[in-house]
């Protein structure tokens, strides 16, 4: 049984890095431009033709009805659908500008619509998404080809649509079932409602169903939350997603609406955490990191179990890690090396692309220090282990000596119960997985200084 001490859950509760990249994307800069990217999609053409290594593809659609007061993504609110039709054609814009440094069909193994609000889109103008993005690429028999689904947008004969499509996962966006948290946060919808969209799911023979939960905000209680946890648990979704709340109105709009005073105090937050663990444990879920629950026979759980997960932008993955494309506006990519990020701006956005230019306004090339320490972390967040010889063969390195400082600072973890330190590795304990964020951040040289922390919400 999970049994979190309160004074461990608050001790490691820090600012830091959810580590979907390493460097991260506050790293990125603006000197990487259009012309790096391209010469990236051109490196890796020479390299795919030797490794035949599948694509990712990820698109980004930002628009949404109304305005979610807890939101931190990057979202274009509006009733008028008609943008959605606009949007679609810039979309094929830059495929059509990266196939021509890509080639047309490259294969790809693993497909995300996020947002925003993906299902703001018509089905008609997700079929034409859909036309566009397989008549440039070859999708893979046995992907993963997923779609993020505001419940208050489907119905059955809408989710039936996205079968047909291909897409083989769904993630429902639930938040709280709360009505006073609902209403606090203005995302109101009915438990009985995602209710039924899940069964209509599982009848359409969708393999894999997540559900979002945010834990620490506004007007949540111990009592409320836990209302909201047996909701959940008796649904039965195979995959759950409880991420802490970030209150960071300085940097996002729409959570100026929130009062603070409402928010749950850094005590209750972490009972919220506490519950929530035992909560999933009791339902039968396996905790596999990063705030991610998943039913045993979930295939999230099975790579798990056979050291098989990966990491990326969009979180964990059971299929190899590999190159991404990122389409649409602020959009973020990664070829070998390197990262690409498109304008976050909207008409920015469009107006690079009728230069028939690429929209990437900034990034990052990996420095070999770079690229030896985002393996490291990926193999700590992914497999809760490092075995240094396989690192010393791979980068031609003494990992004791060139990590001297840092493994310093995992002794004091080993000392706290996170993991086990041997001088032939590092094993993350079961308790140590809760905070494989904070294992991880020992070796991210950016975050040497304290300063550097405040940008970052709190890991838990």
């Amino acid at each position: 049984m999970y049994c979190m001490s309160p004074q461990l859950l608050s001790k490691f509760d820090l600012p830091g890095p959810r580590y979907t990249s390493y460097p991260t994307a506050d790293r990125f800069v603006e000197a990487f431009t259009a012309l790096e990217y391209a010469q990236s999609l051109t490196q890796r053409v020479d390299m795919h033709q030797r490794m035949g290594a599948p694509l990712s593809l990820y698109v980004h659609v930002p628009f949404c009805e109304s305005v979610c007061y807890f939101c931190a993504c990057n979202t274009v609110i509006t009733k008028h659908h008609e943008k959605g039709q606009k949007y679609l054609g810039y979309l094929a814009r830059e495929v059509k500008l990266l196939v021509g440094h890509l080639g047309t069909g490259q294969a790809v193994s693993q497909l995300h619509l996020g947002g925003g609000t993906p299902t703001f889109l018509s089905d008609r103008e997700l079929q034409d998404l859909m036309a566009v993005l397989r008549s440039n690429f070859d999708f893979m028999p046995g992907g993963d080809y997923s779609i993020e689904v505001d419940p208050r947008t489907v119905d059955t004969q809408r989710l039936a649509g996205l079968a047909a499509l291909g897409f083989t996962r769904l993630s429902f966006g639930i938040q709280d079932f709360d009505y006073t948290v609902q209403k606090a946060v203005n995302r109101i919808q009915s438990a009985d409602s995602v209710s039924s969209l899940i069964q209509s799911a599982r009848q359409l023979g969708f393999a894999s169903i997540n559900v979002d939960l945010i834990y620490g905000l506004p007007n949540q209680t111990p009592e409320s939350f836990m209302r909201t946890l047996a909701q959940v648990t008796r649904l039965r979704p195979d995959r759950v997603a409880l991420y802490a709340y970030a209150y960071l109105p300085e940097r996002f709009k729409p959570q100026r609406r929130i009062l603070s005073e409402q928010l749950p105090t850094a005590a209750v937050k972490t009972q919220l955490l506490a519950q929530s663990l035992v909560a999933f444990e009791t339902a039968g879920y396996e905790y596999i990191g990063m705030e991610h629950f998943a039913l045993p026979s979930d295939a999230l759980a099975v790579a798990k179990r056979q050291g098989r997960l990966h990491g990326n932008f969009q979180g964990y993955s059971t299929q190899p890690d590999c190159d991404l494309i990122a389409l649409g506006v602020s959009a973020i990519g990664k070829i070998g090396s390197s990262y690409a990020q498109n304008s976050k701006i909207l008409e920015e956005y469009y107006d690079l692309l009728d230069q028939g230019l690429l929209p990437v306004v900034r990034g990052l090339v990996l420095s070999r220090d770079d690229v030896i320490r985002r393996s490291v972390i990926m193999s700590i967040m992914c497999r809760g282990q490092l075995e240094f010889e396989s690192f010393e063969q791979a980068f031609q390195l003494d990992f004791l000596q060139y990590f001297g400082v840092e493994m310093q600072a995992l002794a004091q973890l080993q000392l706290e119960g996170l993991l086990h330190l041997t001088r032939a590795g590092l094993q993350v304990t079961a308790d140590g997985w809760f905070f494989v964020h904070a294992v991880a951040m020992v070796f991210d040289k950016y975050l040497q200084a304290d300063r550097n922390r405040a940008q970052f919400s709190r890991i838990l």
